[in-house]
């Protein structure tokens, strides 16, 4: 069975332009800056560094498919449904690259701080790099299974789901994509942040910078479940609902939801640049050679 979403959809071309033409011309800017400075303005590369810039790349390639959703919106598709397959498979997998990079930031972190000694040996920009490719098979396997599920779907529309067919694996790439990486991260921070309130400090300045560092750590926690739990709650549900043959009206509601908590996880590629670019000690050394960001440092 097909439905449409013909009740709410001048509301929702009219939110996603207003949504998406700013995100897609901040996310651009921020994105276009920091991978600057991290790959033409620093001298060493560091695994943070090799971390960094895959999240740009990842966020960038994300950002490169905001134009063709915008498309999708406003007009029927007529681009041909292999174009819409590779553009959405584009999407899919650097969404999850970006979950699994930010976590992968978390994990690094934890164990440069909780485990110092071990962290000396076991971490390198060579194996940061080892570590960011088998990422992106993992990711480009998942997109994959991904398109499988519709290799036989001629797509009306695009970025916009219009079969109640349930999507047979939908549960395990919440798991596997969001649960899993949610869990890691919030362990890892909680400890990090454990490790950080109960050091001994010497001064007023070495308090100062631990109080930063865990309201850092404590706003990409916030950031990430905020960009990322909506969208996936919304993937759980219709998957359930489908399952269970609900109406249309029900499923229809169900969809607006959806593309409203996409687009607060796709804002997530502008949150990237507050969150952490901003925030790396890295990004900081460099911005000396940019006399437009001094004043940002102060």
């Amino acid at each position: 069975m097909n439905c449409s979403n013909s009740s709410s959809g001048r509301s929702l071309q009219l939110f996603n332009l207003l949504a998406y033409i700013p995100l897609l011309f901040f996310g651009s800017i921020c994105s276009a800056l920091a991978l600057w400075v991290f790959c033409c303005k620093l001298k060493k590369w560091t695994e943070t560094r090799v971390y960094m810039v895959n999240l740009i790349i990842s966020d960038i390639s994300l950002l490169l498919t905001f134009p063709f959703r915008l498309v999708s919106y406003l007009y029927d598709w007529n681009l041909g449904s292999d174009l819409c397959k590779a553009i959405f498979f584009q999407y899919f997998v650097n969404m999850y690259m970006s979950i699994f990079t930010i976590t992968l930031i978390a994990v690094d972190r934890y164990f440069a701080i909780r485990h110092p000694l071990k962290a000396k040996g076991c971490r390198s920009p060579l194996k940061a790099i080892i570590t960011c490719c088998v990422l992106w098979l993992l990711c480009i396997s998942i997109g994959i299974m991904r398109i499988v599920q519709d290799r036989d779907h001629r797509f009306r529309t695009c970025f916009q789901k219009v079969s109640t067919r349930p999507f047979n694996l939908a549960l395990v790439f919440v798991v596997v994509g969001f649960v899993t990486p949610l869990t890691l991260m919030s362990f890892c921070s909680g400890m990090v942040i454990s490790t950080l309130w109960n050091k001994e400090t010497v001064g007023a300045q070495e308090q100062q910078s631990i109080r930063k560092a865990i309201h850092m750590i404590t706003a990409n926690l916030v950031v990430f479940v905020i960009c990322f739990l909506p969208v996936h709650v919304g993937y759980t549900v219709r998957f359930v609902t489908e399952s269970l043959n609900v109406s249309c009206h029900t499923w229809e509601h169900i969809d607006v939801f959806i593309q409203i908590a996409t687009f607060v996880a796709n804002s997530n590629c502008v949150l990237d640049s507050v969150c952490y670019y901003f925030g790396a000690r890295e990004f900081w050394e460099a911005s000396r050679l940019l006399p437009m960001l001094r004043h940002l440092r102060s």
